[in-house]
């Protein structure tokens, strides 16, 4: 090869290095690079800018989570007696209907117990109690013995709930226990109610044992035969941290959270957990009181991860220098809040 070619690559060669050299010092402090000068710090080149996560969080304390039992119930009156006639024959005269009151002694029906050919006199049916007529009677015409009920009277100023609870949760019942009591009729309000009554057997039919629930006020929006939708208070967990179910993460061999530390860098705890209730699950084991646990952000974390701790508002990802919401990042696939 000619000297002069020789010369020409040498050069080439050093005008290159150069280049490189120039590029490398004058980035490095007109954009606040990575020690190594490129963005991000390029094939090793210099440790490059740190992701900063955006997250929210919440203080490790000991919370109470109330247990509770869902299931539907019927209102009725806490006294109520089935009215049967003294005799059997055919019902000629009914003189009471559905919601009707009387007192004790009031002739509510007359039976005639005639048959062809033998005539009797009509048998009164009358009231054992006084109250209200709370199931319809029979109709006139009806043919009864003295084994049918013609009606039912019963106290409607004393109302119950008569509920059925599945098997699952017979442990936790018993009578004490307070229950929120929803009605159709008003969906807004709320009636609270106590459990007054567990049986002491199961229905081995439904698999459900009934409880009765007295309400705690007399309301006269509550009417006999409504249909009630109860949440029955069972158990309460205290004495440990709980933090929302979503904010613990699994991957089949260990459970672990992130906590922020004071530095404001994210480190990974593995726990053990309690009961859940809801969206909370309690922390048996793996925090500290006082300790800053994150609550959302948590499946981009690291260890060492850097954050920063928002008090709402979409969690956003600060890549370096070039921070960027969810909302500004046209195309990128960030983890939208809540999602897990």
């Amino acid at each position: 090869m000619k000297k002069w070619n020789v010369a020409v690559i040498f050069v080439f060669c050093a005008l290159l290095i150069a280049g490189s050299v120039y590029y490398v010092f004058f980035f490095s402090k007109k954009s606040g690079a990575g020690k190594g000068g490129f963005p991000g710090g390029f094939g090793g080149f210099g440790g490059g800018a740190q992701n900063v996560v955006s997250v929210k969080t919440m203080k490790a304390s000991p919370i109470t989570l109330h247990d509770y039992v869902i299931t539907n119930g019927e209102i009725s009156p806490q006294t109520s007696v089935d009215v049967f006639p003294n005799i059997g024959g055919k019902i000629v005269q009914v003189n009471v209907s559905l919601g009707s009151l009387v007192r004790k002694g009031e002739t509510l029906a007359l039976v005639d117990p005639s048959t062809p050919g033998v005539y009797y006199a009509k048998s009164p049916v009358t009231a054992p109690i006084s109250g209200t007529i709370t199931s319809s009677p029979l109709r006139q015409g009806t043919t009864v013995t003295g084994n049918t009920p013609i009606t039912t009277i019963g106290d409607v100023a004393n109302l119950q709930v008569t509920a059925s609870v599945p098997e699952r949760y017979v442990a936790s019942l018993k009578t004490g226990l307070n229950a929120d009591i929803v009605l159709e009729a008003y969906p807004d309000e709320i009636f609270t109610a106590t459990v007054t009554k567990v049986s002491p057997v199961l229905d081995t039919k439904s698999r459900t044992k009934e409880v009765i629930l007295n309400f705690d006020t007399s309301d006269s929006r509550v009417q006999a035969g409504m249909f009630a939708r109860v949440k029955l208070w069972t158990e309460d967990y205290e004495g440990e941290f709980a933090v929302p179910s979503d904010s613990i993460i699994e991957n089949g061999v260990e459970k672990y959270v992130f906590i922020i530390k004071s530095d404001n860098t994210a480190e990974k705890r593995i726990v053990t957990t309690g009961k859940s209730v809801d969206d909370f699950t309690q922390i048996l084991t793996g925090l500290k009181e006082g300790e800053t646990v994150v609550t959302e952000g948590m499946r981009v974390l690291s260890n060492g991860a850097q954050t920063k701790d928002i008090p709402s508002g979409i969690i956003d990802v600060d890549y370096g220098t070039d921070k960027k919401t969810e909302a500004q990042k046209d195309g990128e696939n960030l983890p939208p809040k809540g999602e897990h």
